[in-house]
């Protein structure tokens, strides 16, 4: 009786699709499982008690829009407020019988001056209804963005040995040329003609900032900083000179020493402010204080807020833009902003649209592409500009078809130019790795490579493509805000401006902020009931109620212990991570801007 041989196929791959069969079925279960329970997750009524202080944490972003996701590097859950929110949260708050007032505890804030002038101003309005604002430093440092955003505060306090760095603005530039000789990489620029203040390519062709660089960079600088100390002169009773003064002579380096300068009310523990708060609301004790979550109370009264308006005929539009202007991907694309404004251009019931532009710019090609719907639904509904923290260079291109523009003083603003890059690797490639390369072609162009520099000519002709771009940024500029495109060169070149200035050479209409916008975009269309409604729609999140709930209950209390990089390294690979993202001829600000 012969021994029949098992062979390898027929152990393996049985094995191999049942596994594969269990592992799909396996998934698939799974997914019913999660998707059945958060289903059935059925958020409790939302509620507020009497006597309740509104607890606003400012210590991560505020974006354009906001957003509460998982960090999987550490467990973590990341809220992030949207502008939009916080508005409407202060905003109803005020006529909330419930609330009494609201306690800004600030961190580490994330976010533009723009946006913080807008949280302040919102802060001063809240005030003006009766109730209370006391603010109060908590972190170890208190930088110039969170005191700007808390001296809008009745009552601003903060920790006794907490860090004050009162020393006006600054900003460094890191420069890669030499990094790149030492690598035997050198970067071919092409920047429109005359586009001498479009530096955004000056770090991979120079050691430090051109003449006109340092101009524009200190010019925007000084104009910031003389609005930011209006803001706070007014509400703190502090003159603009002695500000300056204070600022000059590094007089406050710590909370005591602002308290001195009349800066900070005093210098307080955190249990005695909250015995402050006891006292507004007339609590017998710090136990009995109603602390309400802000993010939350913001959120779903935001949330419900457009769930009606989005059922009851909204007669006005408000298109969140933010981000890098890219084709596709994440940020701000023409692929979905496009989609928005064809929605809301064909919507009926919608009588004029804001669009909230908040962006360093980007691609040419996806800037043309938003640039010609707002053009065709400027034609047939209004749109109202409002300029977020940036709204530069690409930023600027697809504002410049609105009927009306508005800024925050604070908004970098401009940035009219363009440029373009190409590495050359070919040296590097040979001298560190040995490399070396070959062609064939059909034609004397067909081989265009960053393994050899461009010819005289190739360069001529990429010249002439980056200057027809900018000749055609000027004539929408032009078009836009009623000019002559030599006017417009005048003052584009790639230079920014600030919102002020940028209000006094044409290209902006109005100083406000987003609520401005919206107010003058009703007055317009003649609009007397106003129902907004926010693009990207909102939408239920149950995954964000779910990770809200282990929040608050403490379930994600572990964290991974892991390494992270330096905070200036995470910066320099962000930058590595756009350049990667950057392709064609580029829109893009000339710098970025980080404040400290």
């Amino acid at each position: 009786m012969s021994e029949r041989k098992v062979t390898f196929g027929r152990i393996f791959w049985p094995s191999f699709w049942a596994a594969i069969v269990v592992s799909v079925l396996g998934a698939a279960i799974w997914f019913v499982v999660i998707s059945v329970f958060v289903s059935s997750l059925e958020p409790e009524p939302y509620s507020v008690d009497k006597n309740s202080i509104l607890h606003i944490k400012l210590e991560n972003g505020v974006n354009e829009r906001g957003e509460t996701k998982l960090d999987p590097s550490t467990f973590t859950v990341q809220n992030k407020l949207s502008l939009a929110s916080v508005l409407h949260g202060l905003e109803v708050a005020k006529s909330d019988d419930k609330i009494k007032g609201v306690f800004i505890e600030l961190g580490s804030l994330q976010c533009g001056m723009a946006t913080a002038r807008e949280i302040r101003n919102a802060i001063n309005d809240f005030e003006e209804s009766g109730k209370f604002a006391v603010a109060y430093h908590s972190g170890e440092a208190i930088m110039t963005r969170e005191y700007y955003v808390a001296s809008a505060a009745n009552e601003s306090y903060g920790f006794p040995s907490s860090n004050v760095q009162f020393l006006g603005l600054g900003g460094e530039l890191s420069f890669f040329k030499g990094t790149l000789d030492k690598m035997d990489v050198e970067v071919q620029v092409v920047r429109g003609s005359n586009n001498d203040f479009k530096s955004a390519v000056e770090p991979f062709f120079r050691k430090e900032m051109s003449d006109s660089a340092r101009l524009q960079n200190q010019r925007y600088l000084n104009s910031m900083w003389m609005d930011i100390r209006k803001d706070i002169a007014k509400d703190r009773k502090v003159s603009v000179e002695e500000l300056d003064r204070i600022a000059e002579n590094a007089e406050i380096i710590d909370v005591r020493d602002a308290v001195k300068h009349k800066l900070i009310d005093a210098a307080k523990y955190r249990d005695e402010v909250m015995e402050i708060l006891a006292e507004k609301v007339g609590a017998k004790d710090v136990e009995d204080l109603e602390l309400e979550d802000f993010n939350k109370y913001a959120k779903k009264k935001f949330y419900q807020d457009q769930v009606l308006k989005q059922a009851d005929k909204p007669n006005i539009a408000v298109i969140l833009a933010e981000g890098g202007v890219a084709k596709s991907g994440d940020g701000l694309t023409s692929d979905d902003i496009c989609k928005l404004f064809i929605d809301v251009r064909n919507n009926d019931d919608i009588k004029t649209v804001v669009f909230r532009v908040n962006s360093p710019g980007g691609s040419a090609l996806a800037s043309d592409e938003i640039w010609r719907e707002v053009k065709l639904t400027n034609e047939k509904k209004k749109v109202i500009i409002s300029m977020g923290d940036l709204a530069a260079s690409g930023g600027y291109y697809i504002s410049a078809p609105g009927a009306h523009i508005f800024a925050d003083p604070l908004t970098i603003t401009g940035s009219i130019g363009v440029f373009g890059m190409i590495p050359y690797t070919g040296k590097m490639l040979e001298s560190k790795f040995g490399m070396t390369f070959d062609r064939i072609q059909t034609n004397k162009h067909s081989v265009l490579t960053t393994n050899r520099k461009l010819t005289d000519e190739e360069f001529a002709v990429i010249q002439k493509s980056v200057d027809d771009i900018y000749d055609q940024f000027k004539s929408r500029v032009a078009e836009g805000r009623n000019m002559t495109k030599k006017e417009v060169n005048v003052i584009g070149r790639g230079r920014v401006w600030t919102g002020t200035d940028a209000q006094k050479i044409g290209l902006v209409d109005e100083l406000g902020g987003m609520k401005d916008a919206i107010e003058y975009a009703a007055k317009q269309a003649g609009i007397s009931d106003k129902k907004i409604v926010y693009y990207p729609k909102v939408k239920e999140d149950k995954w964000s109620e779910i990770l809200e709930q282990f929040e608050e209950k403490d379930a994600l209390e572990v964290k991974m212990n892991t390494a992270q990089l330096p905070e200036e390294f995470v910066g320099y690979y962000e930058q590595l991570k756009t350049l990667e993202q950057m392709q064609g001829i580029q829109m893009r600000m000339p710098f970025e801007i980080v404040f400290k």
